[in-house]
């Protein structure tokens, strides 16, 4: 009895952090939400808040390692229930990321604001692929919770969309700048904001693959899509 016990409350302090770590998701998406608006809509309010909000994230990253701290040192997890603890800590840093370069969009934007740098440049493929990078967190998230490999291959996926996006949009920038030199200082300005972008589909790819590794106990990183594959079955 002593050791279901023991075992119902390891059970609850594991759910009680994976918790946490979706409400500090939540509140990331929340920044790239605002990241997005500010951008679309040169909205200076917008840009503040979402830099308001990152000393908040940064307090949950530091909650959440000192709670997985005391779990295993309490726990002394093995297998899964390791995997699963190194997973929310990997997984925590790669929010508090995420966080970090909605907030380098949102100071790009006040930048942009204020030096009055004309709008004519192609912001709306810009986001388009912010809008893509949003939703695969999103969905990285989802699957998180409910630690779903087959999500987490989509997702992997998926990510090849958000490079295109990145790819195309840097060549239409290169082609402005040759066209007009007064293009080029606006210009990389958008090419931070597209980086920032695709950064954040990066760390949602990171996110995918610890959720694989909690679940088959492999490390899918720098293998390819085939390899994934082939451990999920």
């Amino acid at each position: 009895m002593a050791d279901k016990h023991l075992s119902t409350q390891f059970d609850s302090e594991l759910t009680g952090v994976s918790t946490q770590v979706l409400e500090m998701g939540g509140l990331v998406e929340s920044q790239i939400r605002q990241a997005i608006y500010a951008l679309s809509q040169f909205s200076l309010e917008a840009s503040e808040q979402v830099s308001a909000n990152e000393a908040r994230v940064n307090a949950m990253e530091i909650e959440i390692d000192h709670d997985l701290s005391s779990i295993i040192a309490r726990r002394q997890p093995t297998a899964r229930d390791l995997r699963l603890l190194i997973a929310i800590s990997k997984t925590t840093a790669n929010l508090e990321r995420v966080g970090d370069e909605a907030e380098k969009i949102a100071r790009m934007v006040r930048s942009i604001i204020h030096s009055g740098a004309p709008r004519s440049l192609p912001s709306l493929e810009l986001r388009v692929a912010a809008d893509l990078a949003s939703g695969l967190l999103n969905k990285a998230l989802d699957a998180f919770a409910r630690l779903d490999v087959n999500a987490a291959l989509a997702i992997l996926k998926e990510d090849d969309l958000i490079d295109s996006e990145f790819d195309g949009f840097v060549r239409k920038l290169v082609t402005y700048m040759m066209e007009d030199p007064r293009m080029i200082s606006p210009s990389l300005d958008l090419l931070f904001l597209a980086k920032a972008i695709e950064r954040i589909g990066d760390h949602a790819k990171n996110i995918a693959e610890f959720i694989i590794y909690v679940v088959k106990g492999e490390d899918v990183r720098h293998t390819s899509i085939q390899q994934v594959e082939s451990v999920i079955r």
